[in-house]
């Protein structure tokens, strides 16, 4: 008599980046790695979506994999299931964010602020001029969402999810060297995401302890699975945390030379289903359509 068992794969939950890593230059997911994706939920594999996005700017990405899921948005601050089932929130304190304000005030042109919600006034920004130039397509695609209020200060009746600060590389690490020097450290947590091509730099403040890393590790606890049988995907600077917390962390090939260098396992670059690699290495050599 033959005994029958049930192999268990490596890891237990896969935590992917969007922007640079999921999709490739042109904004899609391949079709490699859909397929990859969809074997490893197959086999078990919890999938966690995790981006620097908004919830509702993720959702057509996550939708198109065809499974449920969670997504970790707004670089950890808000986990939340496909159907609208809030897990964590983690906003940033209204007061916190008017002396973020008042810091920033050479920025105030670069400045964004975002709210939980889902009509006009989750994003909020005093103009366009400084904006258009670097984040032209996103204030497009958002534009049913966006208020703008003069001064920003005057939409602080809740508190918001974040603020962001989105210019040129070169401008906007003179805003992390104010930031540096503000005296907030106890009170905000910044995180940079950067995209050389584009010469786009977006900064993001966040609550004290929030970042990618913090709400996978919650999550990873809250569903029982130990981080050595976590797998995280990222490429850039605000995938540092989650890369660091997983046991099994790989790093796109179009990541920084910096970031490439940190000692994680480099997959190939987006352009060449890095994520499918990625999961092919763990899950075996099976992926492909």
């Amino acid at each position: 008599m033959l005994n029958s068992f049930v192999v268990k794969p490596p890891i237990r939950l896969l935590a992917a980046d969007i922007d640079g890593t999921l999709l490739n230059p042109e904004f899609r997911i391949s079709d490699v790695d859909m397929a990859a994706l969809r074997r490893a939920h197959q086999e078990g594999v919890e999938i966690i979506l995790v981006t620097g996005r908004r919830h509702k700017f993720a959702l057509p990405i996550a939708e198109l994999l065809g499974f449920d899921l969670w997504l970790i948005s707004s670089n950890g601050a808000v986990t939340r299931s496909l159907s609208g089932e809030t897990f964590h929130r983690d906003m940033l304190p209204a007061e916190t964010c008017r002396k973020l304000c008042s810091t920033m005030q050479e920025f105030r042109g670069n400045t964004v602020l975002t709210f939980d919600i889902e009509s006009k006034g989750a994003i909020v920004l005093e103009h366009m001029r400084d904006l258009s130039e670097s984040i032209q397509r996103w204030l497009e695609k958002n534009l049913q969402y966006i208020d703008f209020v003069v001064p920003l200060e005057k939409s602080l009746t809740t508190d918001p999810v974040q603020a962001m600060f989105c210019g040129r590389i070169e401008h906007m690490h003179q805003a992390l060297g104010v930031l540096a020097a503000s005296g907030l450290e106890k009170e905000i947590t910044v995180l940079r995401t950067e995209y050389p091509v584009r010469d786009l730099s977006i900064v993001d403040v966040l609550n004290q302890g929030c970042s990618k890393g913090h709400a996978l590790e919650r999550w990873a606890k809250y569903r029982g699975i130990p981080r050595e049988q976590v797998m995280a995907i990222g490429d850039n600077y605000n995938d540092i945390e989650m890369l660091a917390f997983a046991g099994q962390p790989f790093i796109m090939g179009n990541a920084s030379e910096e970031l490439r260098g940190r000692g994680w396992t480099v997959t190939l670059a987006n352009d060449q289903n890095g994520v499918a690699a990625a999961i092919e290495q763990v899950l075996g050599a099976r992926v492909g359509v």
